[in-house]
């Protein structure tokens, strides 16, 4: 048997191939996990076990039909076996058939992302001031947000553009979501920060430019805070959920996916929206998938355009960018919707989900 942390052990079985994955229940004890580990290995097979914090997960490598006839989903603390072939295993919609809901946020701010409903996510590109921050929130909290998303590191392609306040942007974002009911989501780039993000915000942001940072994957994971995964600029579909696999390994499940535009030839828009996939990777993974118009495109114009377009090929949601006075805004302003602009994306918010049988999602859910 194999345990993380210690993936130097765990990557030879995974390239030999994982044929079977145990998920056990989250009141599951060691000795439950041990119960079904020694039947595993009596039978011949190896093991890798995968201990996050609301979860074990065990993969299994070895002769598939003899651990069928084992009859593992009897075994005390066990709630289910799944037989798997995709490269990605636990994102894999053969684990999963039934698509999943993500909760974010606790007590009564608990907002849900996936299938049978809309949920839009907006707020700043980047944490300013703390004046900024809660009028930019009450600003997407107006237009039908649910999610308020800003970033307190920003991860910049020039080392002299605004890089964000830190640890200063966490507490402000943190007050501002407070004051406007929202759960908050933001951007984390190095492993280090990774702890005190997960102590401010509700989900943790990992961007396109850090989707293969598999430190940085681990460590988000590690957190039990819901991770919102973007997809790289030139990575194909399965590369991503190849991503989302590296923190679905360490026991952490709730993860939405995030398409943001891929690197093409054109230069009109900063990237080029890849709306076919969200389809694609809903029909190959159970995880939600949402659009960010706003990164994707770069421009204010394409924005509702595009989360039109979202809305239509069946996202679970969109990021948008939103600031009080986007004249003047540190990061992105351009892209940043405000007025009238702001008003469209209201109405195609209300509107379109509906008349395609999907409901909205509130500001918040209560405990159930």
């Amino acid at each position: 048997m194999t345990s993380f942390p210690d993936p130097d052990g765990v990557v030879p079985l995974l390239r030999r191939g994982t044929v079977m994955v145990v998920v056990m229940a989250p009141g599951a004890t060691p000795e439950d996990v041990a119960r079904v580990v020694a039947r595993v290995e009596a039978a011949g097979g190896e093991t890798f076990v995968s201990t996050g914090v609301s979860r074990t997960i065990i993969g299994l490598v070895g002769d598939v039909d003899a651990f069928w006839q084992l009859d593992l989903r009897a075994l005390p603390g066990v709630a289910a076996v799944h037989r798997i072939s995709d490269p990605y295993k636990l994102v894999s919609r053969q684990h999963h058939p039934e698509r999943s809901t993500v909760w974010v946020g606790s007590g009564e701010r608990r907002v849900p992302l996936g299938p049978g409903r809309f949920t839009l996510i907006a707020g700043p590109c980047a944490v300013e001031s703390a004046e900024q921050a809660l009028e930019a929130a009450h600003i997407a909290r107006s237009a039908g947000a649910s999610l308020l998303r800003a970033g307190a590191w920003k991860q910049r392609t020039s080392p002299y553009a605004f890089p964000g306040l830190g640890v200063t942007g966490l507490e402000i974002l943190a007050r501002a979501g407070e004051a406007t009911g929202m759960p908050v989501v933001t951007e984390v780039v190095d492993p280090r920060d990774v702890p005190v993000a997960a102590e401010h915000a509700d989900m943790l942001q990992v961007g396109s430019a850090s989707m293969a940072s598999v430190g940085l994957l681990q460590a988000v994971a590690e957190t039990g805070r819901p991770v919102l995964l973007e997809r790289g600029h030139t990575a194909t579909v399965e590369e991503w959920l190849m991503a989302a696999e590296h923190i679905a390994q360490r026991g952490n499940l709730d993860i939405v996916l995030c398409e943001r535009g891929i690197r093409t030839f054109e230069p009109t828009t900063r990237t080029t929206p890849d709306l076919v996939a969200v389809p694609v990777a809903q029909a190959a993974s159970h995880l939600p998938v949402v659009v960010d118009p706003s990164h994707a495109a770069g421009r204010r114009d394409l924005v509702v355009p595009l989360a039109r377009a979202a809305i239509a090929v069946g996202a679970d949601g969109v990021a948008v960018d939103v600031h009080p006075h986007p004249e003047d805004a540190l990061c992105h302003g351009p892209q940043a919707l405000h007025g009238a602009e702001l008003r469209e994306l209201a109405r195609a918010v209300r509107r379109l989900p509906a008349a395609l049988g999907r409901q909205d999602t509130p500001a918040a859910y209560p405990r159930s």
